[in-house]
């Protein structure tokens, strides 16, 4: 079984382990625990980590946010991953910090990596793993708080939930969605 999963983020060194930027760490994360290493390919960098034997297809696509949906369209279609088979991990601003939300599909709510991935594959039935940001910033400042840098306070709990969704990764290529959402779904973290 082959699986592709999906770390959204934005390429260049301003946005490397900023808010906007937690499906790269995931992503980077799994692989790094697989010992894959990322290679420059279409559209995206790639890394291959075989476990248990799944064959994971990891992508950070280097289209930038907006246009992820190329990158998830094309690595889709090479590898011939089956939409059932992708899984998505993005920042959700309207999730509180401490909490992850696994998900089958859904609304893109707002979200323009979603949004780009439901317009390229024509559906929102994919999965996605929401990685909770949180909301604490002064109104009109979004954009700063979206693409700022966790701070000092934040980290602890940043890594401490990188740490499960890898854990959560691999239990969706083990166990499948339904029975990983029973294990993992609304994850809350103290902070």
């Amino acid at each position: 079984m082959k699986y592709l999963i999906v770390g959204l983020g934005n390429i260049g060194p301003e946005y490397h382990h900023t808010r906007h930027n937690i499906g790269f760490d995931v992503a980077d994360a799994f692989a790094a625990k697989h010992q894959a290493v990322f290679r420059s390919d279409r559209l995206a960098d790639v890394a291959d980590v075989r476990w248990k034997g799944k064959i994971f297809v990891v992508i950070k696509p280097t289209t930038y946010m907006n246009l992820s949906g190329r990158a998830v369209k094309y690595w889709m279609d090479k590898e011939k991953i089956p939409v059932e088979n992708v899984l998505v991990i993005m920042d959700e601003l309207a999730l509180p910090l401490e909490t992850l939300r696994l998900r089958p599909g859904g609304s893109d709510a707002g979200h323009n990596g979603l949004k780009s991935i439901q317009d390229s594959i024509a559906t929102n039935q994919y999965p996605r793993l929401r990685f909770g940001i949180g909301n604490d910033f002064p109104k009109g400042r979004q954009v700063d708080y979206v693409l700022g840098k966790w701070s000092a306070k934040e980290e602890p709990v940043v890594q401490q939930k990188i740490d499960t969704c890898v854990e959560i990764v691999e239990s969706f290529a083990a166990i499948g969605l339904p029975r990983t959402m029973n294990n993992y779904n609304n994850l809350t973290f103290p902070l």
